[in-house]
């Protein structure tokens, strides 16, 4: 376990901003004390390990608004940040048709350290750089970024980015506008995925907080290099400015 990374990153601790910027699946890696998932390299290099190219996104976005991130450092298919405890894909026996069988068969005691060393650590992380806030004076925008696979079961997604609405739009709907004003890619809207009873981070950080909030996904052939990683958060970057979120 000496080798292994703090269960997430904090990034830009001292920025200013008046936005949290957070990757639930910034990373592939998966902690030696889990004793391995037995699938293979290439997997956790594919979309089912981690959102490929949001680190880099988020940390652009971080460093040209001034902010403050949290960043997951395990892969999603040890222990996905992103669902509730209660939710079966928390661990997931198989994600995208490829079997994961370090996770099958784990006991109470086996998911349970799962819990404790991963999805704990990193949420009480965003919930203290909330409460920093929070001693501030200064009610943030939770800006959850995320990434998603050009094609899904055979279906070639035309859209560049998405914004994901919770039942609170207050965010997600001018975004959209702003992004749409920019031009030259079309934005989804609940597309491709909408915040429903599956996703955890927005909903405990931002909607029950009653904080602004927002997920984004971005296509990951977009996104899958520092250039285009770098241009897409500039792009939603400016978005963001036009509606004073940043």
């Amino acid at each position: 376990m000496g080798g292994d990374p703090a269960p997430y990153t904090r990034f830009n601790g001292t920025g200013r901003a008046p936005v949290l910027v957070l990757c639930d699946h910034a990373s592939n890696a998966v902690p030696s004390w889990t004793g391995g998932l037995g699938v293979s390299d290439d997997a956790l290099d594919s979309h089912i390990g981690w959102d490929i190219g949001a680190l880099a996104m988020a940390e652009r976005i971080a460093e040209r608004a001034d902010a403050p991130g949290v960043f997951s450092s395990y892969s999603r298919l040890v222990l996905d940040c992103n669902r509730p405890l209660s939710h079966p894909g928390l661990i997931p026996e198989v994600s995208d048709g490829v079997g994961i069988p370090g996770n099958v068969g784990l006991t109470r005691e086996q998911a349970g350290e799962r819990i404790e060393k991963i999805f704990l650590p990193y949420h009480f992380a965003v919930a203290e750089e909330l409460t920093k806030f929070s001693a501030r004076g200064v009610a943030p925008f939770v800006l959850s970024v995320h990434s998603c696979t050009a094609v899904m079961n055979n279906f070639q997604r035309p859209w560049a980015i998405g914004i994901a609405h919770s039942p609170d739009e207050t965010v997600s709907r001018p975004l959209i506008g702003a992004l749409e004003s920019i031009g030259g890619f079309e934005v989804g809207d609940n597309e491709p995925y909408a915040v429903d009873e599956t996703d955890y981070t927005v909903v405990a950080h931002g909607l029950d907080r009653g904080l602004r909030h927002v997920l984004v996904e971005v296509r990951q052939d977009l996104i899958d290099d520092q250039q285009g990683a770098h241009k897409w958060a500039d792009v939603l970057y400016d978005a963001m400015k036009e509606l004073n979120l940043v």
